[in-house]
Parts: C-alpha cells; structure tokens; sequence
C-alpha cells in the first residue's frame, strides 16, 4: 500500500536554550565531581525525557531540603529559588550548587534592586509556577503583587503609583505579555519597565519560528512535557496564527498517528527543556506511516552559552 505523502515543517530555533544546557551539565559535573547520588530540588528542568536519563546516571530528586541526607550535595532546579532555601542550606552547612538560569537571576536582581529603591513591584507570571515562586521569594512578603492576565490588572491595590515598577516570568507568551504590559501601563503611566526584556532570548525566538511555521501546517506538534510554560505557550501560539490542530506531546509514543492521516504538512518544534533526540524519533516513528520529506525553516541562529558554577569548572 502506497504511503501519502507528508512534508514536515522543522521549527528553528528549538528545543534546549542555554539555561537548560548548563542545568543538565551541572548534575552530569556534580555526579562526576562528588558520585552518584547527587540531589536535585525539584525537577532540573521540565522535561520527562531528561529527568529519567538523570535518574539513571544517579540523580535523586526531592521536593525539599529536609529530604536530602546530611553531607550529600544538592542542586537547585534551572527555574531558581526563593531566598529561604540557600539560607537553610548555609545553616544546614549543606554542599549546594545553584543551577538557576542566568536569565532568571537578572530578573531576581531586578526584583531585588526595584526593593531597595522602594519601588512596589508588579510580577507577570503563572501563580506556583516554580520560577514565580522563586522569584516572589526574593522579597518579602507582600513585596510583590502577581498579575496572571491583562483582565486582573483593574482589580490590583498599590501603595504609590510612582513608586511601581514590573517584571515578568521568562517562559511567558510575548503576545499575551505585551496585552498586560500595555493594561499596566494604561493605568500606571510611571510605572518603570526592565532596563531589557524579562522574557528570555529563547522563549522569544522559538515562539517566533512558531508564528513563522504555523499558517502553512496543517497540524502541528511541540515536543514538551505538561508542565513545561515555555512549551505550552508553543502550542497557544500555533492555535493563534493559524494552525488550530496544535498539540504538546512528550514522546512519538503519545501522538495519535491515526488521527492524522489527513494531514499533509506537519509543522516540529521542540520546547526549551525537550532534546533533539526526541525530534529524530518523532520523524523516524513518522516515517511507518508517511512517506517524509523535512523541510527546516530558520528564523535566527542561537550562540549563546552559559558558563557551570566554579566548583564544577573544569570537570
């Protein structure tokens, strides 16, 4: 029986930016460095794939500090923490390595220097997203005021609309980021705005390739674990340029190939935390039952690199 035919539509820039890279490195040095196991604070990074390869090599991931043994390293997750965990950490005189991106300390430092100014700061984020979570816990309770959407910017209460000032999580939809922008500063001239851009290079160039790819797909799938942001937002973003059968898929196993029989064209991409490997299968299991032809479509080229801890540099 002849196959049809289906063109995938690879999306580039994808799958892991620099914060992820530097995240796995650092377990795979501190398992080299101290030997297996080492633990994790929460996921290192929001990826199925990924947490089960560290497992084997000897990673253990705990939800808190009071879970990991005395005298045992521990890593905190790539999303950052809030101040209180590096403290108990020092006062349990604990061997840690912070694995926070680079990009969401620039936002912790913000945050902390908008404090010190005696600026009142408004948070874009997800509420219990670990990085919000994180970043929220720079500050002092109340320090901070969390905006999920463009509709709750009316309702929030400020102590002086001088003294304001914003900051987003990294992962976040540029579109639905500028809608809330645009809310706050309808309400709040003064309000100050980030020396740069919060929403990192990576969640803004892959979520541009998508916007590229999406009105010339007939489906379209984002490699991604559930409870990865920047990879949910992928699949918003495909459904709002036009490409509504958009869907997140962990493995080449949870995609319903039957269901897309019809399709001709199926546009690839990976979120931040999904490896290449599991694109390669996604169009090798394709292959069973089309006869494929890829097609990359690059938008920009990504060079940036991150440089591991000091205690793990070097090997």
């Amino acid at each position: 029986m002849t196959k049809s035919k289906l063109k995938i539509v690879l999306a580039q820039p994808r799958g892991f930016c620099a914060g992820v890279d530097r995240a796995i490195e650092i377990v795979e040095r501190a398992l080299q460095k101290f030997g297996a196991p080492v633990y994790v604070r929460h996921e290192i990074v929001h990826n199925k794939y990924v947490l089960e390869d560290l497992k084997k090599k000897g990673a253990v991931f705990v939800k808190e500090l009071d879970e990991v043994p005395e005298n045992m390293p521990v890593i905190f997750s790539a999303h950052g923490v809030p101040k209180s965990v590096p403290e108990e950490a020092r006062r349990r005189q604990m061997i840690y390595i912070d694995a926070t991106c680079p990009l969401v300390s620039k936002v912790h430092h913000e945050a902390a220097a908008h404090h010190r100014n005696g600026q009142q700061i408004v948070l874009i984020g997800h509420a219990g997203h670990p990085e919000v979570v994180g970043t929220m816990g720079q500050l002092p309770p109340g320090a901070v005021i969390l905006v999920e959407k463009k509709e709750d910017v009316a309702g929030i209460k400020i102590n002086d609309a001088e003294k304001l000032s914003y900051i987003t999580q990294t992962t976040l939809s540029v579109d639905d980021t500028k809608d809330i922008v645009a809310a706050l500063k309808s309400r709040f001239p003064h309000i100050a705005a980030p020396k740069k851009e919060d929403i990192c290079y990576a969640t803004t160039n892959r979520q541009a390739a998508v916007r590229d790819i999406a009105p010339r797909v007939d489906a379209l799938i984002v490699i991604g674990s559930k409870n990865s942001s920047n990879s949910n937002r992928l699949v918003e973003v495909a459904r709002a340029y036009g490409c509504s059968r958009a869907f997140l898929a962990d493995t080449a196993k949870e995609i319903d190939w039957e269901s897309l029989k019809d399709i001709r064209t199926l546009g690839l991409t990976a979120g931040a935390s999904a490896p290449e490997i599991l694109v390669q299968e996604i169009i090798d299991t394709a292959r069973a039952f089309f006869d494929v032809e890829t097609e990359t479509v690059t938008l920009t080229e990504e060079n940036v690199v991150f440089n591991v801890p000091r205690l793990l540099a070097g090997g």
